[in-house]
């Protein structure tokens, strides 16, 4: 069982603090009966859900995989009408993106209508690994991986361990890979920035089972059944 506004906002009939208007105002009749309680609850494979007579239907559940170009947030939308992710990607109803990349990061991103995906990737007990590749200025020292691995103290705590290594060196600058399993806001710059080497440029290569590979930017693709499936395996949480 579910409840009314979530699944008439899944539709894409509007969000759900609007369903709670329209229910309040008789306008939701679920199996022929008007309903104006806003803790109903309804199951989705039985009942029959219409607004002003029009029966809604559930979307089927999607999740894409986005190569992230630079210059583009992480939102749904913006009131200062800055470029967002979701003009990268098809409108589908409910989609959104799981987490979040700064504007000056690429990568691998997940877009989902999958509320049940989203709670298992982003739910802080539920640790699923993410790995980037940062271009740091300068060349970090092996004391100064070692304080990677061990934890950085940032101003919201101590971040757990990481696995960190570097994949290439350039006269003033060095090309690291590492993986962490927390979501924290712009946690990597600010781990590199803490060990005196910032970030010139950052992108997320993989998410648990997911590889990024060789998906242009700014392109996408929905992810298969089976990555849907390594993906829910990877964070512990069964597959509805």
């Amino acid at each position: 069982m579910e409840r009314l506004q979530k699944i008439v906002a899944a539709a894409g009939v509007a969000s759900r603090r609007r369903v709670e208007d329209l229910i309040l105002a008789g306008r939701i009749t679920v199996n022929g009966e008007v309903v104006s309680l806003l803790g109903t609850r309804v199951d989705p494979a039985r009942d029959v859900v219409a607004v002003d007579g029009v029966l809604i239907t559930r979307p089927a559940k999607r999740t894409l995989l986005l190569h992230k170009p630079a210059g583009y947030i992480t939102t749904r939308s913006d009131p200062r009408a800055r470029d967002t992710v979701m003009s990268l990607v098809p409108a589908v109803p409910g989609l959104h993106p799981i987490g979040r990349l700064d504007k000056d990061t690429t990568g691998l991103l997940l877009l989902t209508n999958d509320g049940d995906l989203t709670y298992a990737l982003t739910h802080p007990k539920h640790h699923v690994d993410k790995t980037y590749r940062a271009r740091v200025r300068g060349i970090p020292t092996p004391e100064e991986l070692a304080q990677l691995r061990r934890g950085i103290l940032l101003e919201d705590g101590l971040t757990a361990p990481a696995q960190v290594q570097i994949t290439a060196r350039e006269r003033d600058s060095a090309w690291v890979e590492i993986t962490i399993h927390e979501g924290r806001k712009r946690q990597v710059r600010y781990m590199f920035a803490a060990v005196g080497h910032p970030v010139l440029a950052l992108a997320r290569i993989s998410l648990g089972p997911l590889q990024l590979g060789d998906l242009p930017q700014g392109a996408w693709r929905d992810l298969t059944a089976d990555e849907l499936q390594r993906l829910y395996t990877a964070t512990g949480v069964e597959r509805p």
